[in-house]
C-alpha cells in the first residue's frame, strides 16, 4: 500500500468514527475507540512520570532543548550557564512569578519587556524568557498566554525563546490542557492563547527544512520539579 492509499484509508476511517469537540475532555463523549495500531496521536500518559517520558521524546523530535532542574536555584544557574554558552548580550523577559526570581543575576543586559512595548528593541534581543500555562506531553507543545508571556511578540521576535515551567504544569493531551487552563482562569480566559511546538520552521522552499523562518530559531524549556 503506497502513501496515497494509506492517507485515503485514514480519511475513510475518520469519517466512520464519531469524534467529539477537541477542546473537551475525552471522557465527556461516548466515542468509539480507533482500531488497534490506528491511533492518530501518541498516548499522553496516565501519570506524571509516563507523561514526562512521552514529553521528553517529543521535545527531542521537535528540536526543543529540555533543561530539567530540581529547584529554582538550579534553574537560575542553568539560565546563567545557557546565556554564557550562547554568548547572549541582551535578554528580554516577562515579569511572571515563575520568571522574576531567575533574572536578577543574569550575565547580560536584561529588559522586562511587559513594562514597555518596543518591537524594534525586541527584535534586537538575543533571547526572551517567559513562563507558560501548560505543557502538552502528547505533542510536545507549550501553551503560552498573554498572562504568561506578555503577548505574542515576546515569544516570536527574539532569536531564541526560553520557557520556564514546573512539572505540575504538564498535562497528557490537548483536551486536558484546555480543561487545565479553564480551572486556572475560570470564565476569564487570557486574551491570547498560543501553542508553541518546537522552534519556528518551514519547508516551503524546495522542501528544505529551515529553522527560525517566522519566529525563534531555538526553543528551550527549563523544567523545574514541583
Amino acid at each position: 500500500m503506497n502513501s496515497r492509499d494509506k492517507i485515503l484509508q485514514r480519511i475513510r476511517e475518520a469519517l466512520q468514527i464519531k469524534a467529539g469537540a477537541p477542546h473537551l475532555a475525552a471522557d465527556e463523549h461516548d466515542l468509539t475507540p480507533p482500531p488497534a495500531g490506528k491511533e492518530w496521536l501518541p498516548d499522553g500518559g496516565d501519570n506524571l512520570n509516563h507523561s514526562l517520558q512521552i514529553l521528553t521524546a517529543q521535545l527531542e523530535k521537535l528540536k526543543t532543548n529540555l533543561v530539567r532542574v530540581p529547584n529554582v536555584a538550579e534553574a537560575a544557574q542553568a539560565l546563567q550557564q545557557l546565556i554564557q554558552t550562547k554568548q547572549w548580550q541582551r535578554v528580554a523577559y516577562h515579569g511572571h512569578p515563575h520568571v522574576a526570581p531567575l533574572v536578577s543575576n543574569l550575565p547580560c543586559e536584561t529588559w522586562q519587556a511587559d513594562l514597555a512595548a518596543d518591537k524594534q528593541k525586541l527584535e534586537s534581543c538575543d533571547a526572551s524568557i517567559t513562563s507558560c500555562e501548560a505543557i502538552v506531553a502528547q505533542l510536545g507543545s507549550i501553551l503560552v498566554s498573554s498572562q504568561t508571556s506578555g503577548g505574542r511578540a515576546l515569544s516570536i521576535l527574539p532569536h531564541a525563546h526560553v520557557v520556564v515551567a514546573y512539572t505540575h504544569q504538564i498535562v497528557p493531551d490537548l483536551a486536558d490542557a484546555m480543561q487545565y487552563i479553564r480551572q486556572q482562569h475560570g470564565a476569564h480566559l487570557p486574551s491570547m492563547l498560543s501553542f508553541i511546538t518546537g522552534p519556528s520552521r518551514t519547508g516551503d522552499i524546495e522542501r528544505i527544512l529551515v529553522l527560525g523562518a517566522h519566529g525563534p530559531k531555538e526553543l528551550f524549556l527549563v523544567l523545574i520539579d514541583g
